[in-house]
């Protein structure tokens, strides 16, 4: 099929695909919540005559299409998973759309709702071109937001159930022009992590008896100030790793005159190397023992990496490439767009198989201003959907096509 005939195909659904967009988005569901969603997503899929699994993962849903041409010698690969995650976030939405969450406290503030229908519409259109050599898989993930889902789904036996010799995921990008896509060979996406830290001491009166107390408050003070020593003096200056503080309790305002006994410091943490990823765990540690006992005080220090670094393989990153220069040319394709230490759950499936994880972009406002995701006044473009489904497509050509 030429590239014309495969836009105009995709063309034909678009509206379809807009008004299941906006109904997932009105009715958001948390990680492993899905119901409703994962509901939507296998009676779309029965419909248009394809193979359902539910309940991968909890609420996951895997859509299986095989190709009606016999795999051959050229073939790289015989079966391929694309990939889309359906959760919303705990944001309150603040868009003023007509379809905007019904759910209060919960919005679709990444395009969630977005990518699941994005692959919704390559399920439909290679439902009725099957005219490819092999599998694909189309794996509805739940949960992305920290919540688990993809280890979920790998404990449940994805890959057992659903082979795949090459896995691909997409993500939109707000500040992109839509349309366009941007990837990188290698690490892409960082492994992000909370850390927390619990200083516990004795307390005291702080105006009468200070000197009869061990005061964690000095004990944090040091801490905060000591774990900004790690990045610079512990990890390599070639290696890149972020340590943030997010929060710190202690006490009562209502008390200025009593030292607390306990007090907690918590935040977040970032890095693209597992040997960066355990010398911060083992300094965060090592810091908050040391800050307490300095004090006289004890720590109690946890630590939870949430996603591990996301590594797009070569030869994968290399055939998203070519699907995405079929689709809109080289000069809106940037093989080399810089990495984020923002996470992604999906990095945990392509510890397992190889993949490429692509950027799609979600245009601007008309101002030229870009409401970036996990915010409340984001909205996925429903514009970028054709492309969406297109660079699908174009994939599983690349991959099941020759």
């Amino acid at each position: 099929m030429t590239l014309d005939h495969l836009l105009a195909d995709i063309a034909q659904d678009h509206a379809e695909l807009t008004a299941i967009r906006q109904d997932i988005h009105a009715h958001p569901e948390m990680g492993l919540e899905e119901v409703r969603t994962a509901g939507i997503v296998a009676a779309k899929l029965r419909e248009w005559g394809i193979e359902v699994t539910e309940g991968v993962g909890v609420t996951g849903v895997v859509g299986v299409i095989r190709g009606t041409r016999p795999v051959g010698p050229s073939n790289r690969n015989t079966a391929i998973g694309l990939r889309a995650d359906m959760d919303a976030l705990a944001i309150p939405e603040q868009t003023g759309v007509e379809y905007a969450s019904k759910n209060p406290g919960v919005m679709h503030a990444c395009g969630h709702d977005g990518h699941t229908a994005m692959l919704l519409g390559a399920a439909k259109y290679l439902a009725r071109n099957r005219d490819f050599a092999g599998t694909v898989n189309l794996i509805f993930q739940p949960a992305e937001e920290g919540r688990g889902g993809a280890n979920a789904m790998l404990k449940d036996g994805l890959f057992e159930r659903f082979p795949c010799d090459a896995i691909y995921g997409l993500h939109n990008m707000p500040g992109y022009a839509a349309g366009k896509f941007g990837i990188r060979k290698g690490a892409f996406m960082a492994g992000t992590g909370a850390w927390k830290v619990v200083f516990h001491g004795t307390g005291g009166h702080g105006g009468a008896y200070p000197h009869k107390s061990t005061d964690v408050s000095i004990a944090l003070a040091q801490y905060v100030m000591a774990i900004q020593t790690v990045v610079s003096r512990n990890v390599s200056p070639l290696d890149t790793a972020v340590i943030s503080v997010g929060s710190i309790h202690g006490g009562s305002n209502q008390s200025p005159n009593v030292m607390p006994s306990e007090m907690e410091i918590t935040g977040t943490m970032r890095a693209f190397d597992k040997d960066v990823m355990a010398t911060i765990d083992r300094r965060l540690t090592d810091l908050a023992h040391a800050m307490a006992g300095a004090n006289g005080c004890t720590a109690e220090v946890t630590l939870r990496w949430g996603t591990t670094p996301l590594i797009n393989a070569s030869e994968q990153t290399d055939v998203a490439l070519a699907a995405a220069r079929a689709l809109v040319g080289e000069g809106s394709v940037h093989p080399n767009t810089p990495a984020t230490t923002g996470g992604e759950d999906f990095a945990f499936m392509m510890e397992q198989r190889p993949g490429a994880f692509i950027f799609l972009g979600n245009g601007v406002n008309e101002d030229g201003s870009t409401h970036q995701v996990h915010t409340p006044h984001y909205n996925f473009n429903d514009a970028v959907i054709p492309y969406g489904v297109a660079y699908w497509a174009q994939i599983v050509q690349q991959e099941l096509g020759a």
